[in-house]
């Protein structure tokens, strides 16, 4: 019991210390606020999950977009999964939760991870081959054999090019293709 407080307390620590260097690195970039605010509700979003007694906060992975707050990892139950969203959304400054958690038994776990993490090095291994995807700054992640793929892309064509290729490779159920192609 007195561990997991201590954990909490040292992750409150570490992203305190992050939020403040980031700040002070920020100051002068008063006209580009979302940034900082993003990596805020990020910082409170981990924080308060790892707080959480129904959810274990470091299967939990954060990103935030925007006041959009996207949950991504592998939880045991169905419960876990709600409690996090219901968790994420209570926090001041959060516009909305995008909950991508996918429910895996912990007996299951390792079987699942050790695939999710071949399934991924393929689609990178893929998308290395192609020359305009190559060029292309996407972030590939696989959760329960769904791949997610993010970052910018310079247009509609690439971002579909993303998504036909990762879908072709073996072990795919499904791509959520959330890049956004450059304005």
């Amino acid at each position: 019991m007195h561990t997991r407080y201590g954990l909490i307390l040292c992750t409150a620590l570490v992203f305190g210390g992050a939020l403040i260097a980031g700040s002070a690195h920020a100051l002068d970039k008063a006209s580009d606020k979302t940034p900082i605010n993003d990596t805020w509700l990020t910082a409170k979003t981990k924080i308060a999950l790892a707080a959480d007694s129904r959810v274990k906060g470091r299967q939990i992975d954060v990103e935030t977009t925007q006041g959009v707050v996207l949950l991504r990892g592998k939880v045991d139950s169905d419960a876990a999964k709600q409690a996090s969203a219901e968790i994420a959304k209570m926090l001041d400054g959060v516009k909305s939760v995008k909950n991508d958690l996918e429910v895996v038994a912990p007996a299951a776990r390792e079987a699942v991870e050790d695939k999710d993490d071949a399934i991924t090095t393929h689609v990178k291994e893929q998308m290395a081959k192609d020359t305009h995807l190559k060029k292309a700054n996407i972030a590939v992640q696989t959760n329960a054999g769904v791949v997610s793929l993010t970052g910018e892309v310079r247009d509609l064509m690439t971002s579909g090019n993303a998504s036909w290729t990762a879908r072709q490779v073996a072990g795919v159920k499904s791509v959520k293709n959330d890049l956004t192609v450059k304005e």
